[in-house]
Order: C-alpha cells, then sequence, then structure tokens
C-alpha cells in the first residue's frame, strides 16, 4: 500500500489492484485517512485484522494523531473486516444501517472466502465486528474543525454503499460507487440501476478529486468514465439484447471493447453481462 496527499492533511492509501491474497491481507482496495488537530478519521477499515494493522503502519507515517473514527462505506470484506482492530483502538465505527445489515448477512460467507484467499495466518484476530454509530441515508460529522458529510444514496456495488465528502476541500471518497482502472463488478446483491443513480448523487458534488473504492486518487471525469460511462454503455447494450429476446447464455457478447482497456476485463466483464441481464429482466 503506498499513500497519496490529495489535500492538505487529506490522503488516499491506495492498495494493490488483482486478488485478495496473505501478501495484501484483504486490502486489494482504496482507503482514505483525514487528519485533524482532534484525531484522524479512517475511510473504510481494511479487510481483516491484520490488514487494519497494516493500514495503521501506513497512517503512523502520515499522523501521530489516534485514529477517532473509522468510515465504513459498503458491506465488502476491505469495507469493514478491520473493524474490531480499530474498535480495540478506542476508535468509533459509522455506517449506514444498510450497510450494517449488509455486513451481518454477508460476514460468514466473506470470512470463509478470505480463508480460502489468503489462508488462516492472514486471517487470524479478524472477527466481525460492527458499527457504533449507524445512519439511514446521511450523517454529519465534525472533528477537530474539519466538516465530513457521509451519504448513502441508494444501492450500488453493496446495497450499503456511501460516499464521504470534504466540501472544504472538494474531495470526494466513493468507496465501491467509483472503480478507476480496473472493471468494477457487478455483484449477485448490486444493483446496477442504482449504482449509476448513486454516481449522479456523488457527482453533484462536482468534487475536485475523487478517492474511488479502487484505484488512484483522480478527477471526476476519469471516474465518470471508468465506472458510469462503463455501467451506461452495459445496461444499454443489454436493453437491446433483451428487447431482441435474447436469452441469458447469449448476454455475455455484447459489446463492451470500449472498456477492454480496464485491468480485469478480461476476467470480469462476461459475468458481468450475465448479473446485469439477470437484473434487468425484472426490472
Amino acid at each position: 500500500m503506498h499513500s497519496t496527499e490529495v489535500a492538505p492533511d487529506t490522503y488516499a492509501i491506495q492498495g494493490p489492484f488483482g486478488q485478495r491474497n496473505a501478501e495484501n491481507l484483504g486490502n486489494n482496495a482504496t482507503f482514505g485517512v483525514i487528519v485533524t488537530d482532534a484525531g484522524a478519521i479512517l475511510v473504510d477499515a481494511g479487510a481483516s485484522f491484520k490488514g487494519a494493522q497494516a493500514l495503521d503502519e501506513v497512517i503512523k507515517t502520515l499522523t501521530d494523531q489516534p485514529v477517532k473514527y473509522v468510515i465504513n462505506t459498503g458491506g465488502q470484506d476491505h469495507r469493514w473486516l478491520g473493524n474490531s482492530y480499530w474498535q480495540a483502538q478506542g476508535a468509533q465505527v459509522i455506517a449506514s444501517e444498510d450497510a450494517a445489515a449488509d455486513q451481518k448477512a454477508r460476514g460468514s460467507m466473506e470470512l470463509t472466502m478470505l480463508d480460502a484467499l489468503m489462508g488462516k495466518a492472514a486471517l487470524a484476530g479478524t472477527t466481525p465486528a460492527y458499527a457504533n454509530i449507524t445512519f439511514d441515508d446521511h450523517h454529519s460529522l465534525t472533528l477537530g474543525g474539519r466538516e465530513i458529510e457521509i451519504t448513502h444514496p441508494g444501492p450500488a456495488h453493496t446495497p450499503g454503499d456511501s460516499y464521504v465528502w470534504l466540501p472544504a476541500q472538494s474531495v470526494m471518497f466513493t468507496g465501491d460507487i467509483v472503480f478507476v482502472g480496473r472493471i468494477l463488478g457487478v455483484l449477485d446483491m448490486s444493483s446496477s440501476k442504482g449504482w449509476i443513480a448513486a454516481f449522479d448523487d456523488m457527482a453533484a458534488h462536482n468534487p475536485k478529486v475523487v478517492v474511488p473504492g479502487h484505484g488512484p486518487a483522480t478527477d471526476l471525469a476519469t471516474a465518470r468514465h471508468d465506472t458510469y460511462d462503463y455501467l451506461n454503455n452495459l445496461r444499454t447494450q443489454m436493453a437491446t439484447y433483451i428487447e431482441g429476446g435474447g436469452e441469458i447464455i447469449g448476454s455475455v457478447e455484447v459489446d463492451q471493447s470500449a472498456f477492454s482497456y480496464l485491468q480485469d476485463f478480461d476476467m470480469l466483464a462476461k459475468r458481468n453481462a450475465q448479473a446485469v441481464f439477470s437484473q434487468m429482466e425484472w426490472e
């Protein structure tokens, strides 16, 4: 993982692309740190107890301030399975009610997956722990004079996805609402339609800096192309395919080639097509 200062006392911590493994401790994602005179705020907890420890090591190179709050931007493992580490350090965890429900529903399955990918030694100490503070669609937090706005606009990559807005710095931490440089994954619990609406809600703030859930910090135009335009294209192509009487078996052939530059395209594009077909059949 490496850190980038995206605004004064505001950092992106980028983990590697690729699959979760023992080396990256499940932290194949991008995280955020907001430093204030009264403590630090971490955007997303890490995927495991040791993954949270690894994040803490990076944070200690950025500030001497303790982490006072951890924001879970969704229900994927790297957003929350490190919660118990931070709570043991005295931090309060914040998540949308929908994210907390998703975490409780999928936590056991996520741990089973991580055990297979990382092994028991790397996963040691990881115990599901849930938010101390939950909210419906919006939560405001002020620490050390810094204003942080957390919004859950609706389902996207996961049912409880939220974005974190710093109005004074015009910095947006998007969680899994935005993927940059890597193709996004439409999962069984994703909502491709809701994802587009969530992106629109986030983008209405017109941030100068976007820190995605995966990939490097970037601008809104790049975020739009790699996420919004990809989803829009896939849904448009799929609508035409369904209207023509297409079946799920052939849905993998809809044209996504304009986005073949994205990492993991060959691995995920056809799976995304089938997931979107299944969703759009019932819309």
